[in-house]
């Protein structure tokens, strides 16, 4: 099985971050894994974009035209990606940064309330977290416990004091995300 996928929005949300971590799971579950993170020189507050593919069989090329899967996290990145996704492909967006409706009908949306859930349970910082577990939920395709040996290796280990918050937030994503 391959997951082609494309995670979209500003830097400093948590793109990056969101994309290796996946990656590093891929690995530990012995999967053929690409990461290819895409930012602007501004970084934070920019657009910042990463395609990972995950699959069974070797990956011959990082650089997609499509993606099965699509997490936009603002309206910059769904009005670039939207027409990219695969028909019969997903679309999981943020409902804080999206402001006009999903126009595609041929794909599956889900709506996942990441930044008002992190800023209303004052984990802003697991942000990143809450939507990473909506698409667990939706495209289960790594198992959880090697996300988070993944979230251990790609944190400092002066950081790994939050790893049970970042746990929690996944978990917290994979509850409240909903199809459209």
């Amino acid at each position: 099985m391959t997951h082609e996928i494309i995670i979209a929005g500003f830097g400093g949300q948590g793109v990056l971050s969101m994309g290796k971590i996946l990656a590093y799971s891929g690995l530990m579950e012995g999967k053929e894994v690409s990461w290819m993170p895409s930012y602007g020189p501004e970084q934070r507050g920019g657009t910042a974009n990463v395609t990972v593919i995950l699959s069974d069989e070797r990956v011959s090329s990082p650089v997609l035209n499509e993606f099965d899967i699509a997490v936009i996290l603002n309206q910059p990145s769904l009005d670039k990606f939207e027409s990219k996704i695969k028909p019969g492909g997903i679309l999981i967006y943020d409902g804080y940064g999206i402001h006009k409706p999903v126009k595609r009908k041929d794909i599956s949306v889900y709506r996942i309330d990441a930044m008002d859930t992190a800023m209303e349970l004052k984990m802003d910082k697991t942000f990143n977290m809450i939507v990473l577990g909506g698409l667990l939920k939706v495209a289960p395709m790594v198992k959880l416990e090697n996300v988070l040996k993944g979230l251990k290796k790609s944190l400092p280990e002066r950081h790994h004091k939050l790893i049970p918050a970042n746990e929690a937030a996944i978990k917290k994503g994979m509850e409240i995300i909903r199809q459209v």
